[in-house]
């Protein structure tokens, strides 16, 4: 089992106390709660033979307007989640037949990419339920304290974005 957020930092302080003043205890516990819901998306999409870029993918060609088709790059630069072997997951999902791959008449050296009806369906199946279960890891939070840390978090990612 992995250490607790509490069990790191204490023994942070125990055994690197010059260190203690300069860990930041929310970002180390942000640092977990991402992994707890990377982790639940990738058992969750794994269940439809999928890996997480796939469904990364899948995502965000979905949320793009009809008929659902986009660039490689224009693909990568709008994800979620970023995918260094973007070829590799669009070769797998072209094989399963979830997307496919067009001609792009405004540049013949590369192929767009287009969600399938199937890729559709199939995106449109798994998001209702994924989301469910995200809210599950949000109910200890009131509706207030979940407005509050999506502000936080809006403000930090601003500086960023």
């Amino acid at each position: 089992m992995t250490n607790s957020i509490k069990q790191i930092l204490e023994e942070g302080a125990l055994n690197w106390p010059e260190r203690v003043g300069s860990t930041s205890p929310a970002l180390l516990r942000l640092f977990r709660v991402s992994d707890i819901f990377q982790s639940n998306i990738q058992q969750y999409v794994e269940r439809f033979n999928l890996q997480r870029a796939d469904f990364g993918v899948l995502c965000t060609l979905r949320r793009s307007p009809a008929p659902y088709c986009l660039s490689p790059t224009a693909l990568y630069q709008a994800m979620l989640f970023s995918s260094g072997g973007l070829t590799k997951v669009l070769g797998r999902l072209s094989k399963v037949e979830l997307i496919e791959r067009l001609d792009n008449p405004e540049d013949k050296r590369s192929k767009l990419v287009q969600l399938t009806a199937q890729g559709k369906q199939l995106v449109e199946t798994m998001l209702p339920e994924l989301h469910q279960q995200e809210q599950r890891i949000f109910q200890v939070l009131s509706k207030d304290e979940q407005e509050q840390l999506n502000t936080l978090l809006q403000r930090i990612l601003e500086q960023y974005e």
